[in-house]
């Protein structure tokens, strides 16, 4: 090893030694231990700016290593059961968009088998991590015989990984702030099936950031046509000034996994690589 590159001694070696002292009241006392290895510390009101930074490193410099280049953003509800479960939905609606549960998996495996063919860096799947059309996501992406990223956070409950995320890039999450700069900064493309408060929060999100020109313009597809028109009045919004017409066109409504794999190969720009990420 060249010393020249790497002078110091390594975090890890002090952190194993800083274990094996002699115990005294003075190395037991908590302002003794290393800044970096004390959990009390790095939890304290005051480290929130660097909680909030470890956040947003952590997972860019494991997907940087990864090589993850791109990636293809499914958003939708936890609660929505694979069609062979509809049964033990909690409603007759949940029970009926089941069928999301199957085209958000069937377009994830056509979307990670083309990813495989280039080399499975671009346009890699990925999800919140966790149940409903989350794991229908990373399900679809792991019968492809790919990789996927859970982007998971920390919940009272509902959250979880679920069992087809790529171990390696599984991350948990404190800050939904953070979560969601994730979800974006590598996206290619944004898929919204139907779901709840979450979900909305992030198809609102990533609509602002598109509509005010902070992120590209990149595809932005909303699975059941009348789901959609059923919970959201588009036109009135439009209609009121809010919004202008042109805004209406920033995404399309889709149906099927193949009507998406089309809306996207015919997507003004479609195969060209994204020259810039929201934030940077």
């Amino acid at each position: 090893m060249d010393i020249r590159h790497k002078p110091f001694r390594d975090s890890h070696q002090d952190r194993e030694a800083a274990e094996h002292i002699p115990s005294t009241p003075q190395s037991e006392a908590p302002s003794y231990r290393l800044a970096f290895a004390d959990e009390d510390f790095l939890c304290r009101p005051d480290l929130r700016p660097v909680r909030l930074q470890l956040e947003l490193l952590k997972p860019e410099l494991l997907m940087d290593e990864a090589g993850i280049e791109s990636t293809i953003v499914l958003f939708g509800g936890a609660r929505i059961p694979e069609p062979a479960k509809k049964d033990t939905a909690r409603t007759e609606t949940l029970a009926g968009l089941s069928e999301y549960y199957e085209e958000a998996r069937k377009f994830a495996e056509i979307m990670t088998r083309k990813s495989l063919e280039t080399g499975g860096k671009e346009n890699v799947i990925v999800t919140g991590g966790g149940p409903g059309v989350m794991e229908a996501g990373n399900r679809g992406a792991e019968d492809a015989g790919g990789k996927s990223i859970g982007l998971n956070i920390v919940l009272p409950f509902e959250q979880a990984p679920n069992a087809y995320v790529t171990p390696e890039l599984c991350f948990n999450f404190h800050y939904f702030a953070i979560r969601k700069m994730h979800f974006l900064m590598r996206a290619a493309a944004v898929t919204v099936f139907p779901g709840g408060f979450g979900t909305l929060d992030e198809l609102f999100e990533a609509l602002t950031l598109i509509q005010t020109g902070r992120m590209a313009k990149v595809p932005f597809l909303l699975f059941g046509r009348d789901f959609w028109e059923k919970i959201i009045n588009w036109d009135a919004l439009a209609d009121a000034g809010t919004i202008s017409a042109d805004d209406l066109k920033l995404f399309r409504f889709v149906e099927t996994a193949e009507e998406a794999v089309a809306a996207l190969e015919s997507w003004e720009g479609a195969g060209e690589k994204r020259g810039s990420v929201p934030g940077r």
